[in-house]
């Protein structure tokens, strides 16, 4: 298990050199290497360095990650904050569940609200953002599954193919998105009896979907779909998990043949889920090639006990070499006890990501972790008094959801972190990485946003949430100067955007400032070939 990392209490604008060379090596991951070899690089298990803003920005006032309840309660928060991310474009509508997908294609973006009666148009919303500056929706996506997919709604390019589970009911969708990205064509829905979908994901040649359920715990079931013929899905035999292995969200390897698990466990059996939190490698190749009476096999584990609820499992390589990234939706305050019980213990109060190596698959080890400081244990009691908002909760700094620039050969990731807002670490040195950008969305506060998974009436919200996954996208130059969209002085020949959602601000594209890639030149030259 983990050790808590003790860190000293950093606040103001910039991190202390003295800090970020503190770095304390967690013996559950660490070598146990003889005289002669030479020592193992220590992993980064400290908050990461914190971005230099630009002297436009508006920038976060407390501790990296923090909205501080000055900032909250004053209305600051109303104009967002900003570190060499600018708005481009943004399609509001009525809200999103920020966390259901989001997905893309194409030029289009797909996102889950939250189906309330209130809602004018229900469903999966699709954006068309062919103009960046004035994206717009194409369609609601209302069939039975559509209205309440959570976690399930992904996008697979190779096929074309967008597709979820319901999350109250057994019914499972698929749509084709080969003719129009904007129109997805709906191709077939069937039900998988006893399920209730939580998360999932498709093999990377879009032949089979895995979906994860909402009870996750021991016992936990997995029902797996074959999309050889989208119009005639059909299930395939269901695995059931009768230890560790059952996942939060489904990712894969680029074969098919290992899924990488988030187990989401929580602090000793101390919470809602069974059993311990962490990484876990399956075998899944008897279903990726259709073998009889297929099995799914453990090859190794990785857990952890400073946080919890382990999500996210990404697969990419940096430098040729295979990693993951993997995030946590909750920290120890999600435990027994709450908060206090969290900083007195020991564990981080809020959730972040990691870089895990996987070079050799049957002992994975932690490299870094992509921490802000408003998660490091070290600076808990600081946090312990941050009111609620009006009928509603304190902020959550957790980091949900993250995505690279490119899978292979990653240089940036970019993650969204609750209410932190969506966060950019350059991550080409794994064991030193360093955050270069944020951007956290206006508070939406009273406003009118019934599909918001963060809405309720006479909730008065402080903060904008973003928990799905962002989307790097490279935009020719020359398109966007025909169209005005840009400055006219870009230095390179495209244009890196991130498209993310959040619950109150719906689909947003930001783009990064010119001081930002002034400065980073070389990652940006390297990111965008």
């Amino acid at each position: 298990m983990l050790a808590a990392t003790k860190v000293p209490i950093v606040s103001g604008r910039y991190l202390k050199a003295a800090v970020l060379t503190a770095l304390v090596t967690l013996p559950a991951f660490s070598g146990q290497g003889g005289a002669n070899p030479p020592s193992p690089p220590v992993p980064w298990t400290g908050p990461v360095p914190r971005a230099q803003c630009g002297p436009n920005d508006r920038v976060e006032t407390g501790l990296q990650g923090q909205t501080t309840p000055d900032e909250r309660f004053s209305g600051d928060s109303v104009g967002g904050y900003n570190c060499n991310l600018e708005l481009v474009g943004q399609y509001r509508g009525e809200g999103a569940k920020s966390q259901g997908g989001p997905a893309y294609s194409g030029h289009c973006a797909y996102y889950v609200t939250n189906n309330r009666p209130q809602q004018q148009r229900p469903g999966v919303v699709v954006v068309d953002a062919s103009d960046p500056r004035h994206p717009w929706a194409t369609a609601f996506l209302d069939d039975p599954v559509m209205l309440d997919p959570h976690e399930t709604l992904k996008h697979n390019d190779r096929r074309k193919l967008l597709a979820g589970g319901r999350s109250n009911g057994p019914g499972f969708a698929v749509y084709d998105t080969s003719a129009d990205c904007a129109h997805p064509v709906l191709k077939s829905i069937i039900d998988l009896p006893g399920s209730r979908a939580h998360m999932g994901g498709f093999a990377p040649d879009g032949l089979t979907y895995y979906l994860g359920q909402s009870n996750r715990g021991i016992g936990g079931f997995m029902y797996i779909v074959d999309l050889a013929d989208p119009s005639n899905a059909k299930q395939l035999p269901t695995w059931q998990f009768l230890g560790d292995g059952r996942p939060h969200d489904v990712n894969l390897n680029w074969a098919g043949t290992r899924l990488y698990a988030g187990q989401p466990g929580l602090f000793g059996n101390t919470g809602s889920s069974i059993g311990p939190n962490g990484l876990v490698i399956l075998d899944v190749s008897d279903y990726q090639f259709r073998r009889p009476d297929p099995q799914i096999r453990i090859i190794s584990k990785l857990f952890w006990d400073d946080q919890g609820q382990a999500e996210q499992m990404l697969p990419i390589t940096i430098k040729g070499r295979p990693y993951i990234i993997s995030t946590d939706e909750s920290g120890g305050q999600g435990g027994v006890g709450g908060f206090p019980a969290a900083c007195a213990r020991g564990a981080h109060p809020y959730g972040f990501a990691q870089l895990i190596d996987i070079s050799d698959e049957r002992n994975p080890k932690l490299v870094s972790r992509l921490m802000l400081e408003v998660s490091d244990n070290a600076n808990c009691q600081l946090l312990l008094n941050d009111p609620p908002d009006v009928g509603g909760a304190r902020p959550d700094y957790s980091g949900e959801r993250c995505t690279v620039d490119r899978v292979r050969n990653a240089t940036m990731a970019a993650c969204g972190y609750r209410d932190a807002g969506l966060r950019v670490f350059d991550i080409r040195d794994p064991y030193h990485p360093k955050e270069i950008a944020y951007y956290k969305p206006p508070a939406p506060r009273t406003a009118f946003l019934p599909g918001s998974n963060s809405w309720a009436p006479g909730r008065d919200l402080t903060v904008d949430r973003i928990a799905g996954t962002p989307r790097f996208v490279k935009v020719p130059a020359k398109e966007l100067h025909g169209r005005q969209l840009l400055p006219a002085n870009e230095s390179h020949g495209r244009e890196l955007q991130i498209w993310v959602v959040s619950n109150g601000g719906g689909f947003q594209i930001v783009r990064f400032s010119d001081a930002l890639k002034a400065l980073h030149k070389d990652l940006f030259e390297e990111s965008v070939e």
